[in-house]
């Protein structure tokens, strides 16, 4: 993957290229979608922006040819974020943008495509049908509402954790190129403040009594809580030198366990942003 992000930066020519057929191919639209982003945060937003209206032309092509949104809003997610990571250098306020952005996309998928999401809401009403038919009687008519609302935020959710990691991806091959080791430190680093922190959990809290889809904000808020636990976890791992034999543990854990650990993750993120777990750790001792 680093030869090709070499490759790009070889001039425009290769860098619109490699975006636009990345994009134009089914289910390869992340390289494109990183590899716009590799050339905001290495060369500007300028230059970033004439190769993403390459990128732009098959991302549209699928959008309204095909029906399907997912490599237009990615490609444009991970614009925004690299954007504001290259103006700001703070994963905070990337995340955040990119939360931002997830909300717009929920609330603009029903009027952009009723048709898709009508298909996966009867598909979902009739699967519940057919295999937990207690559970479609008990809940009657809003069952449609339930699972509209969650096709909605996870759509939305998905082009957001889609996004957050081809922004990632890029400042990968932006350090790898120019400062090894880079992505590494800065993602072992990575913290929300408690203002960010509190904004994330409030929004998930708070939210629904807004009428807003709760589905949702616990997609926009949660996400930036748990990348920052994320960090934390792959932090404390590497100041204490305990190798990556507990990453792939932790990894493991987080497949097995699912949403309890999830939830766990979440409040450590939050606690981490008051008391800023690794700033009180020595290195390379245990982990107690």
């Amino acid at each position: 993957m680093r030869a090709l992000a070499r490759f790009v930066m070889r001039g425009p020519l290769q860098a619109g290229g490699v975006a636009a057929a990345s994009i134009a191919l089914p289910l390869l639209f992340w390289i494109g979608a990183a590899v716009t982003g590799l050339v905001i945060l290495r060369l500007g937003i300028r230059q970033g922006l004439n190769i993403g209206l390459w990128a732009l032309l098959p991302a549209i092509g699928w959008a309204w040819v095909g029906q399907d949104p997912t490599a237009l809003a990615v490609l444009l997610m991970t614009m925004v974020m690299a954007a504001v990571l290259r103006t700001t250098s703070s994963w905070e306020k990337t995340l955040v943008s990119g939360s931002v952005l997830a909300i717009v996309a929920g609330f603009m998928l029903p009027a952009l495509y009723p048709g898709l999401l009508d298909q996966l809401v009867n598909a979902g009403v009739q699967f519940y049908e057919q295999y937990n038919a207690d559970l479609a009687r008990s809940m009657g008519s809003s069952l449609e509402v339930v699972i509209r609302q969650t096709m909605e935020a996870t759509m939305a959710g998905s082009f957001l954790v889609t996004g957050m990691a081809m922004t990632m991806l890029a400042r990968s091959w932006q350090a790898g190129i120019d400062n090894p080791g880079g992505f590494r430190r800065e993602f072992h680093a990575l913290r929300l403040s408690v203002p960010i922190a509190t904004l994330c959990v409030a929004t998930t809290l708070v939210g629904p009594y807004l009428g807003l889809s709760p589905v949702l904000l616990v997609w926009a808020g949660g996400l930036p809580l748990l990348v920052a636990a994320v960090a934390l976890v792959h932090g404390v791992i590497g100041r204490k030198n305990m190798g990556v034999q507990w990453l792939v543990l932790f990894y493991i854990a987080l497949l097995l366990l699912g949403p309890s650990l999830m939830f766990l993750l979440l409040v450590l993120a939050y606690v981490d942003s008051w008391l800023n777990i690794r700033g009180r750790m020595k290195p390379g001792d245990s982990a107690e």
